[in-house]
């Protein structure tokens, strides 16, 4: 009966066969991934408890939102969950660049520099910081850029780290998971170590971790090893796939609130920001988050295994440690990035029938592909994958609310490529094309 499901939704046996025989030898990374969903989710349960989160949390605000006790706890509870001694959490922050872009401008002034030590940051974040030449970027207000690459072997090059830190440097910046690079994503202990490092040669200078992807992936988040701040998007793992919009930052006080000031205006801070009705979702989505971040990890692992098996170079590998969502694979030629994201965009819930085209997607330097039928637009919680169409014509795999669901989304991509003929799959014995 399983079969013939899969069948209904256009899985073929030579597709659905093959799957299956590389998903029976994941029964204890699987294993593994659930306890550490249940111990991420003891720890949530337990924020909220000690926050003593009550129905009266969910109730709307509007206007200046002045006493908004849901929004106040929620912070309480975000500042809890990632060991940090507050935290901002707001649906006014528009995406994760945005989160970004308010601390970085908010501990920033003119003449300071922003040093990167983890190589190129996201494509997104070039014009925030003025990389690539945008209006109202740091470069325009005279903060200047300097990056330490990370080693040939995705280690931090700590002589390089050493050697970049300038009596100017302010803030430093560590980009947990790969964006639309090939290198490893940085465990949490990686990140821990750096901040060490860059802490014991200057005491005063801040680090901000972007850890969009990465949350609940380990049993330890970045603000627990030194990190001054840590920064993510609530359509991504925290928000459990129920959030509608927002972002966060959580970290010291200081910090934290030199980015509220820069949120909302110089002296209103945390005060204001009404909430529009999103609490229980904001909750509620957090709640859940442990538990769909394994989803999402489960069918990351699911992909790696698959396509590894058919010669694609994957990262990370289908036996590496996990330390975000994203699973790159590389296929080195634009139509296996095109064909896999028709096969993703065909297992949605939402707009299944719609076929994903490249197209120059603002803050990109190239055509960029993206499916997504998500509940919430721009969803990369949800079932998703995306792509620049240039060299090495790699795709990022992310999501999945659900294993099932993440399950047959890997299926649907599989079997569009087996359909075009760009994939052999071993049958019986025998190589199909």
């Amino acid at each position: 009966m399983m079969n013939q499901m899969y069948e209904a939704l256009g899985i073929s046996r030579e597709v659905y066969d093959f799957s299956e025989s590389v998903l029976s030898g994941l029964e204890d990374r699987f294993q593994k991934i659930d306890e550490t969903a249940e111990y991420n989710q003891l720890k949530v349960i337990k924020a909220m408890q000690d926050a003593r989160v009550s129905a009266e949390c969910f109730e709307s605000s509007s206007g200046y939102g002045y006493n908004d006790r849901g929004r106040d706890t929620l912070e309480e509870v975000y500042a809890n969950v990632f060991r940090t001694e507050a935290a901002l959490v707001r649906p006014q922050i528009t995406c994760g660049t945005h989160a970004l872009a308010i601390a970085l401008s908010a501990n920033l002034r003119p003449g300071d520099e922003l040093l990167s030590i983890s190589g190129k940051p996201y494509d997104t974040l070039e014009e925030v910081i003025g990389i690539r030449p945008s209006r109202g970027s740091l470069a325009e207000y005279g903060v200047t850029y300097a990056q330490v690459d990370l080693c040939p072997d995705g280690s931090f090059d700590y002589e390089g780290i050493r050697n970049a830190i300038k009596p100017e440097t302010k803030l430093v910046e560590i980009q947990r998971s790969k964006g639309y690079q090939t290198r490893p994503t940085l465990s949490v202990e990686q990140i821990g170590k750096a901040i060490s490092f860059v802490k014991s040669i200057r005491p005063d200078l801040l680090c901000m971790v972007d850890n969009c992807y990465g949350e609940f992936v380990e049993r330890i988040e970045p603000g627990e090893l030194g990190a001054d701040m840590v920064v993510g998007s609530l359509i991504k793992n925290p928000g459990g796939g129920l959030a509608p919009a927002g972002g966060y930052i959580a970290g010291k006080l200081a910090c934290v609130e030199q980015c509220a000031f820069r949120l909302t205006s110089p002296g209103l801070g945390r005060e204001v920001g009404a909430n529009f009705g999103v609490m229980q979702s904001f909750y509620q989505g957090l709640f859940l988050a442990p538990t769909v971040t394994a989803a999402a990890l489960k069918g990351a692992i699911f992909a790696a295994n698959l396509y590894e098996k058919l010669g694609f170079t994957v990262v990370p590998n289908g036996t590496e440690e996990r330390h975000d969502i994203i699973q790159e694979i590389e296929f080195g030629f634009p139509e296996g990035v095109i064909s896999f994201c028709e096969g993703i965009q065909a297992a949605a819930p939402v707009d299944s029938y719609v076929t994903p085209e490249p197209w120059a997607m603002p803050g990109y330097d190239s055509d960029v592909i993206m499916a997504a039928g998500a509940f919430v637009q721009g969803s990369s919680i949800e079932l998703s994958a995306d792509g620049p169409i240039k060299p090495p014509y790699a795709v990022y795999f992310q999501g999945g609310l659900t294993w099932p669901h993440a399950k047959l989304g890997i299926l649907k991509s599989l079997q569009r490529l087996y359909e075009k003929k760009l994939i052999e799959i071993q049958v019986s014995g025998k190589n199909v094309n």
